[in-house]
């Protein structure tokens, strides 16, 4: 199976069973929140979204690889465990670089929406308008 179609398996079942054996040992991840390197770290902020986080989901809507690079689309929705529980979405992109063994060695994310607009999810009903969602539908 190719690096591409792995990440769309681990995608569709996200934060469960990733293929972290597709990541280099000292792997550079950043978004928005974090910047670190190491798989190990890696590993526990995935573990770390699937223990506090209700009903995490990922929705890949785009994926293509250009040489030793990989871009992906995406929308990460969860509900957060406040009393209310509102439903959070952040509309992304991630950018892969694979290193000369074929690993991801860079993992960048980016959003298409700000930090506080993430935080304003929490006490406003979300925009249904789809202002922060892709119009694209998950790939299969």
């Amino acid at each position: 199976m190719s690096i591409v179609e792995t990440l769309k398996d681990d995608y569709s079942r996200f934060p469960k069973d990733q293929t972290y054996s597709l990541y280099a040992k000292d792997v550079y991840f950043k978004d928005p929140m974090n910047q670190f390197r190491g798989c190990d770290r890696y590993k526990l902020m995935i573990s770390f979204i699937d223990t506090w986080f209700i009903n995490p989901k990922m929705d890949l809507h785009e994926i293509q690889q250009t040489g030793n690079q990989i871009k992906t689309e995406w929308t990460l929705s969860w509900n957060t465990p406040l009393p209310w529980q509102p439903r959070i979405a952040i509309a992304g992109w991630s950018e892969l670089k694979l290193n000369q063994d074929g690993l991801i060695c860079a993992h960048i994310d980016y959003w298409h929406c700000s930090k506080l607009d993430v935080v304003k999810q929490h006490f406003f009903p979300k925009d249904t308008s789809g202002a922060n969602r892709t119009e694209e539908k998950p790939i299969d």
